[in-house]
């Protein structure tokens, strides 16, 4: 089969929820050896498609063609027996076992005996992985890679059951730079192998990297499908929300105030953290930007109390603070809105409204009587101010896209009137249109009074919405960009990976 000839054809796909429309009569397809691009708001319907094709979801109308024959995919088995891959953003993965056996599992090549042939397996795999150029081995347990040395392990996965379709969906949501870089780098790889990749991403910087084209969906159904050398972010970025961004960075130029948090030589007991300094302002966003691993999310979970210290001075609007737990943090009038809103900010299997509340029961329950009314009205009172979407304040979480479980994270520590706010990866895995969303709501907080630290591994984001950068490398701060008109993204990329 030629270069460029298309392999898979998905017509008229339409999927059905109770009371809710998926996707409507969408088409998409895949050409050999290329990097399709699948592009959407949250909601739009891209990860309820690539689910169609994986086997999770049963289609209720249209065709999936492959290799110009009909298929007929009821289940997970039957895609991969198709030679299609799926890489969820939440990988699965057996973390207490070595990279061989995730690879082979289900897979293990048996001996004479009738046991699994173990020296095959580490043979194999180590030859797979020097052909991807890995940089860890076969017998290393899973818990102790990298987020990209996963995603890497899951593309050895893909490429051990020799498929020809590999679908990533946010492969880089948690990783830096560099990472990224290596991730793209195994992607080229591939697509010189001839397979053929489905790629879905909120950032628009690596999609005009690594795609050859791009579909946009939007409400479950496709918009368009462009060549990337034909189209402009403004452009694409209409096609994804349906109307003109004007402002996607908002930045207000407001007075910055009084100094309200200052940090002196801070260690955590664990070394992750070692001899930070630095302060915060009233009405200033304040960003920390360097590598994964380099002590950016230790700091602030050192200070709200998710970690010990064994020095360090905090002060809160010049009075000092003994932050222990989290109740400190929170007394103090910190809070933390986390990297993981589903781990570590939700319950997900709960309503809307238990989510919004359950940081400020003290403000409608008293002993054993509760203001059920004055409950609904905070967090209604916050749900119009955000503009969550939301069918009922009973809604479960959890089906909520991700842009507004992120506002719900959002709103639970607003109740708190927290005057310290601190965002770790504030926009991961939600649509351009949400982040927007979030970047205006981030430059009211601080017009309003309140002052923000910002941990992102998105460098644009960090240099346009901070009044001063921190670099952190190894734990410790590099150094401090200060003033605003000479930040510089190569520069700051520099002192992050240690070649200044």
């Amino acid at each position: 089969m030629a270069v460029n000839e298309i392999i898979l054809k998905m017509e008229n796909i339409s999927k059905f929820f109770p009371g809710v429309r998926a996707l409507s009569d969408v088409n998409f397809d895949l050409r050999k050896g290329e990097v399709h691009a699948l592009l959407g708001e949250n909601g739009a319907g891209k990860s309820t498609l690539m689910k169609c094709l994986a086997g999770i979801y049963p289609i209720d109308q249209g065709t999936i063609e492959f290799f110009g024959q009909i298929i007929h995919i009821r289940n997970p088995m039957d895609s991969i027996k198709h030679g299609i891959s799926v890489i969820h953003q939440e990988l699965a993965l057996a973390e207490q076992l070595t990279v061989a056996d995730n690879i082979y599992m289900g897979q293990e090549p048996l001996g004479k005996a009738g046991l699994i042939d173990r020296k095959k397996i580490n043979q194999e795999c180590t030859a797979l992985l020097k052909s991807i150029s890995a940089n860890f081995n076969s017998q290393d347990r899973v818990f102790s890679l990298s987020t990209a040395q996963k995603q890497m392990l899951e593309i050895a996965k893909a490429i051990n059951k020799q498929c020809s379709v590999l679908v990533m969906d946010e492969p880089t949501a948690a990783v830096s730079q560099r990472e990224v870089d290596a991730i793209f780098d195994m992607i080229r790889l591939l697509k010189q192998k001839g397979m053929s990749i489905v790629y879905i991403s909120h950032r628009m910087d690596e999609i005009f990297r690594i795609a050859d084209r791009i579909t946009v969906l939007r409400d479950g159904k496709r918009v368009d499908t462009v060549d990337v050398g034909t189209i402009t972010r403004d452009e694409l970025v209409r096609m994804m929300v349906g109307y003109n961004l004007d402002r996607y960075y908002t930045r207000s130029k407001n007075v910055i105030g009084d100094t309200v948090l200052e940090v002196s030589n801070l260690t955590r007991k664990d070394g992750r953290v070692k001899n930070i300094s630095f302060h915060l302002c009233r009405g200033e966003i304040v960003g920390f930007a360097g590598l994964v691993g380099s002590g950016r999310t230790e700091v602030i979970e050192a200070l709200f109390g998710l970690s010990d210290c064994s020095s360090g001075k905090i002060m809160v609007k010049g009075i000092q603070c003994k932050i222990r737990r989290v109740h400190d943090a929170l007394k103090a009038g910190l809070c933390l809105v986390p990297e993981d809103r589903k781990l570590e900010g939700l319950i997900l299997g709960n309503t809307v409204l238990f989510n919004m509340s359950i940081s400020i029961l003290e403000k409608f329950i008293r002993i054993i009587s509760v203001d059920k009314k004055k409950e609904i009205s905070i967090a209604q009172n916050f749900v119009d101010k955000l503009s969550i979407k939301i069918s009922s304040l009973l809604q479960r979480t959890g089906n909520l896209s991700g842009g507004n479980q992120q506002k719900i994270v959002l709103s639970k520590w607003l109740s708190t009137d927290s005057d310290i706010l601190m965002f770790d990866e504030p926009t991961r895995g939600i649509d351009i249109g949400a982040k927007a969303e979030i970047y205006a709501l981030m430059d009211r907080l601080v017009s309003s009074g309140k002052s923000i630290i910002m941990v992102s591994s998105e460098l644009p984001e960090v240099i346009n919405m901070s009044d001063r950068i921190y670099i952190m490398r190894d734990g410790e701060i590099k150094t401090c960009f200060d003033d605003k008109q000479k930040f510089d993204q190569e520069e700051i990329l520099r002192f992050a990976l240690g070649v200044i």
